[in-house]
């Protein structure tokens, strides 16, 4: 089955909106998780307008399931994630003032810069991935970094899903096999939803994890997250 890791970033931008401290950051990851959630995902930018580095710094004392920290690898970042030493790290090129994640890394042109940070990471046994788009030549690149995931970018499909189903996963699927042929792990996000997170994992072999935040929060505001996340975990299963 497919793991199903909630980001919780639109949580600290609601609570940020009016200062204090509701909605409970900590509260919240510790209730998805006895709703079913199997990991929590955090996203930190260096502006922090939503996710603090002090969230991420104080939520393994309430984790019991997995850690992913979201983050394009800048010093601030990358001292981060050693300090805290979470279950995986995901590697995202976005830009300090982006609204949020737009396109994957090119694994290519970046090889050098990516094999350094990944190497350093995984010395402090964290598990890496880097997010990249559904193109062969990217997956490829991406297993000379020696990395131990990637993670699908999956806005393309999202969009294309509305029109065309299976138009829009095809690219995903081939990426996928390359990944599978090359050793890789694979996981996903990036405007799944209820409607459409089914047909991609059953379109995509062995994918191990989809990380989903805005939509499931949102889908939550009329069904409550103790209903919706057993709706992610029946599309997974």
């Amino acid at each position: 089955m497919t793991q199903l890791s909630v980001n919780i970033n639109k949580i600290a931008t609601l609570r940020n909106s009016r200062g204090g401290n509701v909605p409970d950051l900590l509260k919240v990851a510790t209730d998805l998780q006895s709703f079913g959630a199997q990991g929590i995902t955090v996203h930190p930018r260096p502006d922090q307008r939503h996710i603090r580095y002090s969230d991420a710094l104080a939520l393994p004392k309430v984790l019991t399931t997995e850690f992913n920290i979201e983050g394009n690898p800048i010093p601030e970042f990358i001292d981060l994630v050693t300090q805290i030493q979470p279950d995986q790290v995901t590697l995202v090129p976005d830009a300090e003032d982006a609204i949020t994640s737009n396109a994957g890394w090119d694994t290519i042109k970046h090889k050098d810069f990516l094999v350094e940070v990944i190497t350093e990471f995984k010395n402090k046994g964290i598990r890496t991935s880097i997010f990249v788009d559904p193109v062969a030549e990217m997956v490829k690149g991406a297993e000379k970094t020696g990395t131990d995931r990637i993670e699908l970018y999956t806005e393309a499909y999202a969009q294309g899903f509305k029109t065309s189903p299976e138009k829009a996963v095809a690219p995903y699927t081939q990426a996928a096999i390359v990944a599978n042929d090359l050793g890789i792990g694979i996981n996903a996000g990036h405007d799944l939803n209820l409607e459409n997170t089914a047909f991609f994992a059953q379109n995509i072999p062995n994918l191990l994890e989809v990380s989903i935040g805005h939509a499931l929060v949102s889908e939550s505001l009329y069904l409550g997250f103790e209903n919706v996340i057993p709706m992610y975990l029946q599309r997974l299963s």
